[in-house]
């Protein structure tokens, strides 16, 4: 369902009435309101009994005092689907459905898609939630449609939280790293309403400050558009958990296009396009959002960092290695105050060891801090684990917490205290540093990654806001395979430059094609994909006697053959290629072609549509570019008409969007700077 077809999810969200339907389950989500304070009204709904918590009950939807903003419906999946036509028509805000047995449980429930459908048709404009699902905590109004207990506590302001998992949901509440959470929802099967539209009504919310998805796949791409168009237009930023990296394409193929756009990369690249940071683990996501709550996106991926160790140094050093992070030199108006400051035999760097000669001073590591901390860097940091409070005493640690503090406020600048391990950073403390605007980070490189990715969601707000996804779905025909001899002069008409080449249908007329071209020439068996494989294609053939051997040869596994001009000695070789990905439809794969597409993983994903000035990031950012820039003295490749190939198939694309299942082309030649490129082989498969 779109979302200009659904009910807005505000008032399920935020609501003023709760009602809740069933036994167990209701009762716990009555019990989990009481505990929160939550000051709005409850409403059970039971057969038979007479009270819940304190609460009176009534009998049916009829018989509630009004429409509930929000509905936890915690019965059978026959009685869910009842109670939902009846929610609806009494014109309730939204409903959670917390049953299972829809379409989760088809293969022990043959007719559970068939009730899902039943369910979501009894909802309709009605916002539901479910099935199979555990429903969702709003601690800003302290209103929990949550059938558990969980670990969370009144904010005032904070992030979301998204999952399609109860059991990640649960753990997530329990977190003790200080990160304020405001909504923690959960979508279940998203029947009806995803995670995306979810996240997009929870980030209009003032409230809420940053928002994190754990998804497990993706729902509507139209409302994940949507979701990353609020988040630059409100300046509330989106980071993703997409789990499912193991899950590359695993279908026979018959090109090298498809080995290459493995669902994990088209995942990455559609986040990466939409502005929305990707994180690799939950730990990852919890600092992320804490850093983001904090700060915001980076507007610089430069860091200081300072420790009384030079062990911390180091391995704070070494934890950038793999990150897109900067430890830029300190500046040297910087050096006469450290100087003064931590004394002769303290190494001025960066990190910075700062010893141990002013630990417990708070006015001398303050000065210090701000010293660093005024050297313009896209956040600070201090290294500092804490002793465990129930066998040690922290007073020197809190003096230095209280020196950071000091040095914030005297530069105002970004600033993060890091515990190298997560159990070294009480929540007390975490706490305390939030409400400071402080970030306090659990684990070096999750604090690291953090930064990477909060400069990479300020860069993505930087660029012009990308266009709509071509998302354009398959027609229902057969699959045909065209080789070269069809491809070729399809693609060509777009303006990809191949070979001149002609059909020879044995060998006399292979040879009397090749004298015609003019030597040297290729000669490839039509009809085989892999044809380096197989023996079918010969190259750099100089003489009508070479010729006729190599067809003669071919004539085996070939029954035509393409006799084409040989082009020449390329600076790189390239493979430019296009797949329909099962979610976000046709895809461009750009990387290293050749005989290299097999030794080097080096390549990339564009999303369509797409233009000259993204082609040519993407090409930057692969290996083979430095061949193609001149390498170690080497003649620089024609990029731009490498740009401008990659542009015409990127149409070609376009236009049969619907039919498109695979294109191939490899290699394509990129000759020197001016002479321009030359797509050598060429395989599409498509829809007829």
């Amino acid at each position: 369902m779109t979302t200009d077809a659904r009910a807005p999810l505000s008032r399920l969200i935020r609501p003023e009435t709760i009602a809740v339907f069933g036994g167990k389950e209701a009762a716990r989500v009555v019990e989990q309101c009481v505990k929160a304070g939550y000051r709005g009204q409850i409403w059970p709904v039971h057969p038979t009994r007479d009270t819940v918590h304190g609460h009176p009950c009534y009998r049916s939807v009829a018989d509630l005092p009004g429409a509930p903003d929000a509905a936890f419906v915690g019965v059978n999946r026959a009685l869910t689907v009842e109670i939902l036509r009846d929610l609806r028509q009494r014109g309730a805000g939204g409903a959670i459905c917390y049953a299972s047995g829809f379409a989760e449980a088809v293969q022990e429930l043959p007719d559970g898609p068939a009730l899902q459908a039943e369910l979501v048709a009894a909802a309709g404009t009605m916002a539901m939630l479910g099935p199979n699902c555990y429903g969702f905590i709003n601690m800003l109004d302290d209103a929990l449609l949550w059938p558990d207990q969980h670990g969370m506590k009144h904010v005032d302001r904070g992030v979301a939280i998204l999952t399609q998992s109860s059991n990640i949901a649960l753990n997530i509440t329990m977190q003790a790293r200080g990160l304020p959470i405001a909504y923690l929802m959960t979508a279940g099967n998203q029947a009806q309403t995803g995670l995306s539209a979810l996240a997009a009504a929870a980030i209009e919310d003032e409230r809420v400050t940053a928002v994190g998805l754990h998804i497990e796949s993706f729902d509507d791409l139209e409302d994940l558009q949507h979701l990353a168009a609020r988040s630059r237009a409100l300046g509330k930023p989106v980071v993703a958990l997409k789990v499912g990296k193991s899950a590359a394409a695993q279908r026979a193929t018959l090109s090298h296009t498809a080995s290459l756009a493995g669902n994990d990369r088209v995942s990455s690249a559609l986040l990466k396009r939409l502005g929305i940071g990707r994180v690799h683990s939950l730990p990852q996501m919890l600092e992320t959002l804490k850093l983001l709550h904090v700060c915001g996106p980076l507007s610089a991926n430069t860091v200081s960092a300072m420790s009384c160790s030079g062990g911390e140094a180091s391995l704070m050093a070494d934890a950038g290695v793999d990150k897109a992070v900067e430890f830029r030199d300190l500046k040297p108006e910087q050096f006469p105050a450290l100087r003064d400051t931590l004394g002769a035999m303290v190494t001025l760097s960066n990190p910075l060891d700062y010893h141990t000669f002013v630990w417990g001073h708070r006015a001398r590591q303050a000065d210090a801090f701000s010293t660093v901390m005024g050297g313009d860097y896209g956040i600070n940091l201090v290294v500092l684990d804490f002793p465990r409070g129930d066998r040690c005493d922290a007073g020197d640690w809190m003096t230095t917490v209280d020196a950071v503090l000091d040095a914030k406020r005297r530069t105002g600048a970004a600033t993060g205290i890091v515990a190298s391990l997560g159990e070294t950073m009480p929540e007390a403390v975490a706490t305390r540093l939030i409400g400071e605007g402080v970030v306090p980070f659990c684990g070096i490189d999750e604090a690291l990654a953090a930064i990477e990715i909060a400069h990479g969601v300020h860069a993505a707000w930087a660029r012009p806001a990308p266009a709509p996804l071509l998302t354009a779905r398959a027609v229902a025909t057969e699959i045909q395979s065209l080789y070269e001899d069809r491809a070729k002069p399809m693609l060509a008409a777009f303006g990809v430059s191949v070979p001149y080449g002609l059909i020879a249908r044995n060998a006399d007329q292979a040879v009397s094609v090749a004298d015609r071209l003019g030597y040297p020439v290729a000669v490839k068996g039509i009809g085989i994909a892999h044809k380096s494989d197989v023996g079918a294609v010969r190259l750099n053939i100089r003489s009508a006697s070479e010729v006729f051997a190599a067809a003669t040869a071919m004539s085996s596994i070939a029954d035509r053959f393409l006799v084409e001009k040989m082009a020449p000695k390329p600076v790189a070789e390239l493979i430019v290629g296009a797949l329909r990905d099962p979610v976000v439809g046709p895809v461009l794969t750009l990387g290293a072609g050749g005989v290299l597409v097999d030794l080097i993983d080096d390549s990339t994903i564009l999303l369509l549509p797409t233009n000259p000035a993204e082609i040519g990031k993407a090409i930057d950012g692969l290996r083979v570019s430095k061949l193609i820039a001149g390498y170690r003295g080497g003649p620089p490749g024609d990029k731009n008409a490498l740009v401008q190939l990659v542009a015409c198939v990127a149409d070609y694309v376009a236009d049969n969007a619907t039919r498109l299942e695979e294109l191939d082309l490899n290699p394509v030649l990129v000759l020197p700077e001016g002479e321009g490129v030359i797509a050598v082989d060429a395989f599409i498969r498509t829809r007829s």
